[in-house]
């Protein structure tokens, strides 16, 4: 389910974005090309859309797999959330992912420096989502790792479904990260120095952390699933933004100098300078 969200959300974005950017009136620090970007976004879209197809092939466990587990085979740095189940902590990873991918963005929308250029934003937020997500689904889509509930008794038919060997890396904490880490990003882009700044990298790395907390008490994901989810989400979040960063050193070139040294005799040579 969440990945038909994450796709149909960054879809409503770059439709949403499309008016917006033709009317972009105030300075930007980042530098965009609707062809460019869009083609590697769409580019994105389609390696998201693999991986979704390669997880829907994946198959569950039979009874008898199922019996023959054993939480001692689990790491023990994975140990303690074996055999993990709860609907409420489930219900609750929800409540905090998925909202959040639309209020990250939405909150930028308040600041008058991002408000100006909100089409570009958006349309970097897609790329940022596509790249997750492309992340995401082609690591579960090749990846068979048993979700904690498989180690205890509770879950139902769950317990028979394709989704079950879908624990390595979590999703939820994924998206959550990349949203919030992309708009703690942009913020800090458009408001160097702000006095606000450390709550919003604050509350930028509180939310997705909390997701992982409920995602491992839901027995959805153990530790070290929601340890690379975070980490791949945070590093998407930022990096993309980061790439698109106008007055990037693009290289260096030789220019000639001439001038008098410290003894007053004159010279000449070549002096390195940055490409901006």
């Amino acid at each position: 389910m969440k990945l038909f969200f994450s796709l149909a959300l960054s879809g409503s974005l770059f439709l949403g974005a499309a008016p917006v950017a033709t009317a972009q009136q105030a300075s930007s620090p980042y530098r965009t090309s609707f062809l460019k970007d869009g083609s590697i976004t769409a580019g994105l879209a389609v390696l998201s859309g693999t991986g979704l197809l390669l997880v829907q092939q994946k198959s569950g466990l039979t009874t008898a797999q199922l019996a023959a587990l054993d939480r001692n085979d689990v790491p023990k740095i994975d140990r303690f959330a074996a055999g993990n189940y709860s609907e409420r902590a489930q219900t609750i990873s929800d409540i905090f992912c998925y909202p959040t991918l639309l209020i990250a963005p939405g909150l930028l929308a308040l600041n008058p420096e991002v408000r100006g250029r909100y089409g570009q934003v958006l349309g970097l937020y897609l790329q940022t989502m596509m790249a997750n997500n492309a992340a995401f689904t082609m690591t579960v889509g090749n990846v068979y790792r048993y979700r904690p509930y498989l180690y205890g008794t509770e879950g139902g038919g769950r317990r028979n479904g394709k989704i079950a060997t879908n624990s390595f890396f979590g999703g939820h904490t994924a998206n959550t990260a990349a949203a919030t880490f992309f708009a703690a990003k942009v913020f800090h882009d458009f408001n160097p120095g702000s006095s606000v700044e450390p709550y919003v990298w604050g509350a930028a790395a509180i939310v997705p952390a909390a997701v992982g907390y409920y995602r491992m008490e839901a027995g959805k994901h153990f530790l070290t699933d929601n340890m690379v989810g975070y980490a791949v989400g945070a590093t998407v979040g930022i990096l993309v933004p980061q790439l698109h960063k106008a007055g990037r050193g693009r290289g260096v070139s030789m220019v000639p100098m001439q001038g008098l040294n410290i003894n007053g005799h004159s010279y000449s040579g070549l002096r390195l300078t940055k490409q901006l």
